[in-house]
């Protein structure tokens, strides 16, 4: 008997031996399913690595870590994410965005006509559900899902030239308000562009998951998603590795692009009191629309930035132009021309203080609290017995919202994972799981809850 036991804490032994030889000297094994976060405003894809344990969210061929959620038709060719965010101000009836708020959703006709009241393109009713008009040198129409499947090629294509071999199976992430018919049809938009989904997990899991909080000892978890487009603030209980979505709140009209949108006003504002007209250039608007988004993301971590730019501008009035003199203390006057139609160029600079951005939009900032007050109400939860608060999506990164959160709580949120990237590692973890990746980390477990649906404030 005790020559077996012998034999077999040998056998053990070697086998142990034989793993740790193995991960430290042969080549790790390529990922072979990967993890998609297809969000409202920016989509990323990323691959966990077997040995290290750990996850990378690809770039594309620029650098950047997430594309734009934009897709953009013209008569020769299909543009996807930056190339179709470049076309935004100059094709913007041909540029479609925001899809995910309407793939497999179910509308009335007049549902519909509200919910795209806002946007530039066009958008028709079609059994039920959306369809956009697209008009280059044909007309025809396309599906949310085949929007979907344009950004998920990309990604798709992003990570075979990471990898390095095709790629054909993923795990993707939806809303946790998603019902099955979205799931399905996000599923059906995988499928156009030749992926097959094993898995499709939530996103404030994901981001869950992103933290480590499926290997700690956490049980009341609030998530705080705010991204460019949207707020959703979910409350997940957590017992050993299976989270059980609690309540869900949110806001579907509340995000980065509206911040963004005070500020601009407030540049108009100031642009018209100074030259008493307005740029009118498509190129010119985009460019100031871009400084916007700049400063904004500048004002995170320095406590001013600037706007500096040259416009074009109709004639001005007579009664400020001399007032525009000290505006213009950088611009060479000689390099001030008046066209045949009577407009002028100027340079247009502004500082903008993180606090005149935080008074700009400090009434949005307090509507964050209202579906977190609602979550915690539905939820039969004291914000007291929250245990960890997670932030998620990049507007989380402004330093006021962080605070309102904080003294709301009398907490500090937890940071530790980049906003931006937190869902897509995440769903990339959950893709190493299903991939049968080594070391396997903890496996999360939804319990799904079919009766909760989200509470949306506007």
């Amino acid at each position: 008997m005790a020559g077996e036991m012998t034999i077999l804490g040998s056998a053990i032994l070697t086998l142990l031996l034989a793993g740790y030889l193995a991960q430290q000297y042969l080549p790790m094994p390529t990922p072979k399913v990967i993890g998609i976060d297809l969000g409202t405003t920016y989509c990323s894809v990323g691959v966990f690595h077997a040995g290290t344990g750990e996850v990378k969210v690809i770039l594309d061929d620029d650098g950047h870590q997430s594309i734009p959620s934009i897709v953009s038709f013209t008569e020769d060719d299909i543009h996807v994410g930056y190339e179709g965010l470049e076309l935004a101000d100059s094709n913007p009836q041909n540029t479609i965005y925001d899809a995910k708020r309407f793939i497999g959703k179910i509308f009335t006709p007049e549902e519909l006509k509200r919910e795209c009241e806002r946007y530039q393109f066009k958008v028709l009713y079609r059994e039920g559900g959306a369809v956009y008009a697209i008009k280059t040198n044909e007309t025809f129409a396309v599906t949310p899902e085949y929007i979907g499947s344009q950004l998920l090629l990309k990604l798709k294509k992003m990570a075979e030239n990471y990898l390095d071999i095709p790629v054909s199976k993923a795990v993707i992430s939806v809303p946790a308000e998603f019902d099955e018919r979205q799931r399905n049809y996000t599923v059906r938009a995988a499928n156009l562009a030749g992926l097959d989904i094993l898995r499709v997990i939530n996103e404030p899991t994901a981001a869950a998951m992103a933290y480590g909080l499926h290997k700690a000892d956490v049980f009341n978890v609030l998530v705080v998603d705010l991204g460019g487009g949207t707020l959703d603030v979910s409350l997940l209980n957590k017992q050993g590795g299976m989270f059980l979505t609690r309540a869900m709140a949110g806001n579907n009209k509340l995000g980065g692009q509206d911040f963004n949108q005070r500020l601009l006003q407030y540049l108009y504002e100031n642009i018209y009191a100074t030259y008493g007209s307005l740029p009118s250039l498509k190129e010119e608007i985009h460019r100031l629309r871009q400084s916007v988004e700049a400063v904004k993301l500048n004002l995170t971590v320095h406590p001013s930035s600037w706007v500096r730019m040259p416009l074009t501008l109709p004639k001005q009035r007579e009664e400020v132009q001399e007032e525009r003199t000290h505006r213009e203390s950088h611009f060479d006057q000689e390099n001030r021309q008046e066209g045949s139609s009577g407009s002028q160029k100027v340079y247009f600079e502004a500082e903008i203080s993180r606090k005149l951005f935080e008074n700009l939009n400090e009434d949005l900032f307090q509507k964050i609290l209202v579906p977190i007050e609602r979550v915690l109400e539905e939820g039969h939860l004291e914000k007291d017995k929250v245990d960890e608060i997670v932030l998620v999506g990049g507007s989380t990164r402004i330093p006021r919202i962080r605070q309102v959160i904080r003294d709301y709580f009398s907490k500090e949120p937890n940071t530790s994972v980049d906003p931006d990237l937190a869902v897509v590692i995440g769903v990339a973890i959950q893709a190493g799981i299903m991939g049968g990746s080594w070391p396997l980390p903890v496996s999360a477990i939804e319990i799904p809850n079919r009766h909760l649906r989200k509470t949306n404030f506007n």
